[in-house]
Parts: C-alpha cells; sequence; structure tokens
C-alpha cells in the first residue's frame, strides 16, 4: 500500500510540473504591458519599471483587479543602493511619477495593499 501511494505522489507530482494546467495553475504569466510579472497567492502582478514611472497591474486569471483605494510600497535594491517608492492608485494599476534609478539586476520588493484584502509581498528582478 505505502508503495502505490508513493508512486501515485510521484508520478501525480512528475504530470504538475510538466503540465502546469494539471496543476490548477490557469494564470496568464505572460506580461500584457511590457513589464515583468509574478504571482503570489493566485494573484498576477505585472511591474512595467521605466526611469520616469513605474506602474504594477493586479490581475487575476487574466482579468484586472480594481485597485481604487490601493496603495503599494516598492522597495528598490540596486546593489548596495536602496531607494523606496509609493505607488497610489491611477486608472487600472498603481502608480509613481518620478525619478528612477532601475537597471538591470536591480531587486523590487513590492508590499502590496489591496481595499478587503491583506497585504501581499510580491519579488522582481529587473532584467
Amino acid at each position: 500500500m505505502k508503495m502505490a501511494h508513493f508512486l501515485f505522489t510521484v508520478g501525480f507530482s512528475l504530470a504538475a510540473s510538466l503540465n502546469p494546467a494539471f496543476a490548477g495553475s490557469d494564470h496568464d504569466v505572460k506580461p500584457k504591458h511590457g513589464g515583468i510579472v509574478a504571482t503570489a497567492n493566485h494573484v498576477t502582478y505585472e511591474l512595467v519599471a521605466k526611469p520616469d514611472r513605474i506602474a504594477l497591474h493586479v490581475s487575476d486569471h487574466g482579468k484586472p483587479i480594481k485597485v481604487d483605494g490601493g496603495t503599494a510600497k516598492l522597495t528598490i535594491l540596486n546593489g548596495a543602493e536602496k531607494s523606496e517608492v509609493s505607488l497610489t492608485a491611477e486608472g487600472n494599476a498603481l502608480l509613481a511619477k518620478g525619478d528612477f534609478k532601475v537597471v538591470a539586476g536591480a531587486k523590487i520588493v513590492a508590499v502590496v495593499s489591496l481595499p478587503n484584502s491583506s497585504a501581499k509581498s510580491v519579488r522582481f528582478v529587473i532584467k
């Protein structure tokens, strides 16, 4: 009985790793706004970082989530340099305008707070 359980578990794990749809992952993880995508707690976050603006788009199963009243705090790590940016809701995204140093290899941690939801932490690496 233990061997059958073991074989089932290994088979299921292998099938899930080879076919994400089998594992129940139906999130579209392709960028829709030209940014970098990360998924946390079944929600997809797309970070679009440019020198003059940073936007964070939030969706669930490809459908945008309303961000009205939401905020995000980004911590940007460029080597030993650390900066923080606050994003607020504007249209369908959380947004900040300014002068940002976001270079390849930079790591960004976003703490996203949306109404009726607990804060979520998401990590990105700029390519």
